[in-house]
């Protein structure tokens, strides 16, 4: 039992969980997915995750034409962010018990702080919905704007969720601090005195000490796409592809591949628009009357872009096409123009609903007998943190470890996207 941890440090670890969960910030706010662990080691750590179906409902008694198949959709989601904190003490460091648990707590920090990076940028670089204000930040205006795209698109209008960078973040605390300024007023006050936003148009706002930024897009004006029925660029979403070889796999239906008429400077993570291609409200299936906005996942020719989310159009008219339809083209041409909108460099700031974003915890299966001392414990959500400790004789220097595992998935893509501030 050389190596078992004492009774001071078991305290130390507990206290350091707790700290690890209330770090846990944006993990709070994402659904969470607890898998059977064996499976996910025979699976390579991939699961695939049902996207929600959506209904299409007809006029009138007879339904003898309508019964249609429903096609169900589902993307991978895999465990594949391992994160470990290690460190070591020397015999004499370990006289003082303070500097073992500032070590931890920075490890903890360290930890939570991947956690809340990895569904940042999952949402900020895969989220499709593009808000851009041509302003800095001001507050009510800017939001409300998010929630008008949400709305209209049939976005489930609760658990919505905002992160902004500190400079965004506190100019919209600004806004509130004047313009609702009045004695005794807590919405004010709270902005004034503490820079706090808190629920502003049923979104929950959360302020980042870090935030993921975007470079101005460089791709030059006069790229163009069809739009033509005949050129087949629209997407039919599908459950499942037969290979050449006659195997069966699952179909992520989140991308898409385009033709463009050239892709200079054209980078990832890159916003756009189609002329003439509207968004629709998923469920009622009607135009918006707002351009539909697409970002830019890879680019692996000169002319062709990989993108999300897929054009479905329905201009095929399958019923997968009807039930998932996302956009309409209102005028079909050779040449629709693509228009960037990430003008400038910015921070881009996630906005999500719950259930688009989710978190799957995993596990760490680590020998007990196996000379190293171990401790392991999970937060409410299912994210464990294993702590491992192994004394060198040698050198009389005690190593340590804190380990975490697990994935972030963004699930639709069409209910998370960006706001980016600035934007000329």
């Amino acid at each position: 039992m050389a190596n078992a941890f004492s009774k001071e440090e078991r305290v130390a670890f507990e206290d350091l969980l707790e700290g690890f969960q209330d770090a846990l910030v944006l993990s709070r706010n994402v659904a969470v997915f607890n898998t059977d662990q064996t499976m996910m080691e025979r699976t390579n750590n991939v699961v695939w995750r049902p996207q929600p179906y959506i209904a299409v409902s007809y006029a009138g008694t007879d339904m003898s034409s309508n019964f249609d198949d429903y096609t169900q959709l589902s993307v991978p989601a895999t465990i594949g962010f391992s994160r470990s904190v290690p460190w070591v003490m020397t015999a004499t460091e370990l006289r003082d018990t303070l500097q073992e648990g500032r070590l931890g707590d920075a490890a903890k920090q360290k930890l939570a702080s991947d956690i809340n990076v990895a569904i940042m940028n999952v949402a900020a670089l895969q989220g499709t919905m593009f808000v851009k204000r041509t302003g800095a930040a001001s507050g009510f205006d800017d939001v409300a704007e998010i929630e008008a795209r949400m709305n209209e698109e049939g976005v489930t209008d609760t658990d919505r969720y905002l992160a902004l960078s500190t400079r965004d973040y506190n100019g919209m605390a600004s806004d509130l601090a004047k313009n609702t300024r009045s004695f005794g007023n807590d919405i004010s006050d709270s902005a004034l005195r503490r820079a706090y936003v808190g629920r502003l148009a049923s979104f929950e706002t959360y302020k980042l000490d870090y935030a993921v930024r975007k470079a101005a897009a460089a791709g030059g004006a006069g790229i163009t796409t069809s739009t033509l029925t005949a050129a087949n660029q629209y997407w039919i979403p599908r459950a499942t592809q037969v290979a050449s070889t006659g195997e069966t796999a699952n179909v992520d239906n989140r991308f898409q591949t385009i033709t463009t008429t050239t892709n200079t400077n054209v980078a990832a993570g890159d916003s756009f628009t189609i002329a003439n291609v509207f968004a629709v409200h998923h469920i009622t299936k009607q135009s918006t009357g707002v351009l539909k906005t697409f970002r830019v996942i890879s680019v692996p020719s000169s002319t062709s872009l990989v993108i999300s989310p897929p054009i479905i159009s329905a201009q095929g008219g399958t019923d997968a096409e009807l039930q998932n339809q996302n956009c309409v083209v209102t005028s079909q041409a050779s040449n629709a123009a693509i228009v960037f909108l990430n003008t400038a460099s910015g921070n881009m700031n996630p906005f999500w609903q719950r259930e688009a974003l989710e978190i799957l915890p995993g596990r760490f299966a680590v020998p007990t007998d196996a000379g190293a001392a171990v401790m392991r414990a999970s937060t409410d959500q299912g994210i464990e943190l294993v702590m491992t400790k192994q004394y060198d004789i040698n050198t009389m220097k005690t190593k340590y470890r804190l380990d975490t595992l697990y994935g972030v998935v963004n699930k639709q893509p069409e209910m998370s996207g960006i706001v980016m501030f600035s934007q000329p």
